[in-house]
């Protein structure tokens, strides 16, 4: 279930926007200000955080920068009365990821929810990790204790594919149709290729993950304690 954080002073406005998402599958939380909001994330991980731009102590703008420095990948949805194109640049400039003004149609606000919180489960999809080692598609990395490489396409998509269902045994074939294509013509030796390079990028680093081969059959991935 998605935790949402709602920020703003106002408790008619915090009511309103629990209302918009109360057929939702999220744990809703609210907070008054800025600094009550960044205390409230130091204790608990939220998926999502809706904030206005007029409060007391610490304003939507400090808040959204701080989030930004804090917590980088943390969607953010500006809901303010300020509707100056040059109010929603300067949120869109200190990080806000989609902007609704006041007064908001509710059904609008839930969607636009609904549509960040698919954007950011579609990026976080996008990186894995196996114990220390973290794989990351969007620039076919590889990272662990502070090394990082970049592995070529096949040589990533083979990896990532097998680490998605470790103990899963593939069959080469499969592994062809998968990474390959069914129309590929280069045989099942290209996966034998492929998984012998792997193993020599790796076998230095002692990563927490191998690459076994299980005889008649092909490969799986193993986590290691």
């Amino acid at each position: 279930m998605a935790k949402i954080l709602i920020v703003d002073d106002d408790p008619f406005i915090r009511q309103l926007i629990k209302l918009a998402l109360r057929n939702e599958e999220t744990q809703l939380l609210d907070s008054s200000n800025g600094l009550e909001a960044l205390e409230l994330l130091e204790r608990t991980m939220v998926d999502l955080v809706i904030l206005d731009i007029m409060m007391p102590l610490m304003d939507g703008w400090e808040l959204c920068k701080e989030i930004r420095i804090r917590y980088p990948d943390l969607p953010l949805l500006m809901v303010t009365a300020k509707s100056e194109p040059a109010h929603k640049v300067k949120g869109f400039q200190l990080g806000t990821d989609d902007y609704v003004v006041k007064p908001f149609d509710p059904m609008e606000l839930a969607m636009r929810v609904k549509a960040l919180m698919k954007r950011y489960r579609i990026h976080t999809s996008q990186v894995m990790l196996l114990g220390d080692t973290e794989l990351n598609v969007k620039n076919l990395e590889v990272s662990r204790q502070g090394k990082r490489q970049t592995l070529p396409m096949k040589e990533f998509e083979l990896l990532f594919t097998l680490a998605k269902h470790p103990n899963q045994v593939f069959t080469r074939q499969q592994l062809v149709d998968l990474i390959w294509g069914r129309d590929y013509e280069g045989g099942e030796r290209t996966v034998d290729v492929h998984v012998k390079r792997l193993r020599e990028r790796f076998t230095e680093d002692a990563p927490d993950f191998a690459i076994v081969t299980v005889r008649g059959l092909g490969y799986k991935l193993e986590l290691k304690a």
